[in-house]
């Protein structure tokens, strides 16, 4: 009885430990909510309690960013562009993660070692001469330009987290799958990825976010508001010079982060045991 007690003391107190981690990873999705429902003359109002609403709800910020603005097209857009790149990625990243994992050439660490460094160089440097490629293929102001540029920072990261997890799972599966006639190919697409299932998701997971929040490319390469995305939609249209439509675009963070909310939601144990077993090997 006093064991169990003790235990059940030790989890109570685990539980109080993490409470502050908890309302810090949570306060900006709840601060966002709270603004997005507030009334204009409140969210203007110095004298308003920020962490509450003190003169009642109202979805007018929500209506107003669906029907005054191409908020659903931008989304939209969104979603094809980061479909297409998350795929595109995860395909190339799969092979380019096999083979350093399985493979013996010539300096294989130094290409693994030098994707992660590529993934390292900020997008803030290489817009520049992606631009120059963008123009050269005749993609300006269009979205097939970023689901072309997108995969160049989003296949270094997917080899690089792909190829930790391709490394836990033994090498005897496949030489058996050989043994009976399967080619490495046959191999990789029959045994290999049905058992990396975890680490494909979990890096699909990290592509889409990435592609999803991705702003630089976005703004650089888009400007008609036809082929924009959503995150450079709502701050180019909800900010105007020095005006802040603080309510719409509180609404525009929330439903923007939607999506992203889903797919943890739905796939959070196979994002945990992907991650961790890349980590731990």
């Amino acid at each position: 009885m006093w064991l169990a007690r003790r235990r059940f003391s030790w989890k109570v107190a685990v539980h109080l430990m993490l409470m502050p981690f908890l309302v810090f990873a949570l306060f900006p999705f709840y601060h966002m909510t709270l603004t997005s429902l507030k009334q204009d003359r409140e969210i203007a109002d110095r004298q308003a309690v920020p962490l509450i609403i003190q003169q009642g709800p109202t979805l007018e910020h929500y209506s107003k960013l669906l029907w005054e603005t191409a908020f659903l097209t931008w989304t939209k857009n969104s979603l094809l562009v980061t479909f297409i790149a998350t795929v595109l990625s995860l395909v190339i990243g799969t092979i380019a993660a096999y083979a350093l994992a399985r493979l013996r050439f010539f300096a294989v660490g130094s290409f693994g070692t030098a994707i992660f460094v590529t993934y390292l160089v900020p997008t803030s440097l290489l817009f520049l001469p992606m631009a120059q490629v963008v123009n050269w293929l005749g993609l300006g102001d269009s979205k097939w330009a970023l689901a072309v540029t997108y995969p160049t920072f989003l296949v270094p990261f997917c080899t690089w987290l792909l190829i930790g997890y391709f490394r836990t799972v033994p090498k005897e599966v496949e030489e058996c799958a050989m043994v009976d006639g399967a080619t490495r190919i046959q191999a990789l697409v029959r045994i290999v990825l049905p058992i990396a299932v975890p680490g494909l998701v979990c890096a699909a997971l990290f592509a889409f976010t990435l592609s999803w929040n991705e702003f630089i490319y976005a703004l650089t390469f888009t400007s008609s508001s036809d082929q924009i995305t959503a995150t450079v939609g709502v701050t180019s249209e909800l900010i105007r010079g020095d005006v802040f439509f603080w309510g719409p675009l509180m609404a525009g963070a929330v439903l923007g982060s939607v999506p992203i909310v889903i797919l943890y939601v739905f796939f959070l144990d196979y994002y945990v045991s992907g991650l961790t077993a890349g980590a731990l090997k």
